[in-house]
């Protein structure tokens, strides 16, 4: 599928763009983020390919941050080196397992993105890339969490001072299709952004 883009009128320079399939791993951006478990111990899907490609400094720092702050909770984010990786940073954040929509899953999973682009503001971030968070192993539905995924994400670009440029990675044509849907659906009724053909 082809990339779809939406910018931001007030703030032209600003920029989301929907790609995949794709790897996220192997992503240019300043930082990529990564849909980690609390322990930060690497594990499967997106957690396990970013690990394996950037190497064991990531997993050395996450375990720092552990002994430190103890376990990540759901909807929070930190911050590692990149390691081997392109991009000079992974952003680590825990989504949460979907158990019907009736347990804050939605306000969670909007946290993660807010949060991750809070991170990377506060860290002179400029870009970053975004997997599907919560849709593997944690259950949650595409469509739905692909809707939480974009609105969260361009509300808190518009607030962000640094992030100019985020990109969501999408592993499969079906997660590509649902997050343009989502963005088509959200644009459409707003003036504040724009879908750059």
């Amino acid at each position: 599928m082809k990339d779809f883009r939406i910018r931001v009128v007030a703030q032209p320079d600003k920029l989301v763009e929907i790609c995949g399939p794709a790897d996220i791993a192997v992503q240019t951006t300043e930082a990529i983020v990564n849909a980690a478990n609390s322990h930060l111990l690497g594990g499967g899907g997106v957690d396990g390919a970013i690990h394996d490609a950037g190497g064991p400094s990531i997993l050395a720092e996450c375990r720092k941050y552990v002994a430190k702050h103890g376990t990540l909770a759901v909807g929070q984010a930190m911050l590692t080196g990149g390691g081997r990786l392109t991009a000079r940073f992974v952003i680590h954040t825990v989504g949460p397992v979907y158990r019907g929509g009736e347990h804050g899953e939605k306000e969670l999973l909007a946290s993660c993105y807010r949060e991750s682009i809070r991170l990377a503001d506060v860290q002179g971030i400029r870009s970053l890339a975004f997997p599907a968070i919560s849709t593997g192993a944690y259950g949650y539905p595409l469509r739905l969490a692909a809707g939480v995924a974009i609105v969260s994400t361009l509300q808190a670009l518009g607030e962000a001072k640094h992030v100019e440029h985020v990109r969501f990675v999408l592993f499969d044509v079906s997660a590509m299709k649902a997050h343009v849907a989502e963005a088509r659906q959200f644009v459409t009724s707003r003036t504040d952004f724009v879908i750059v053909e």
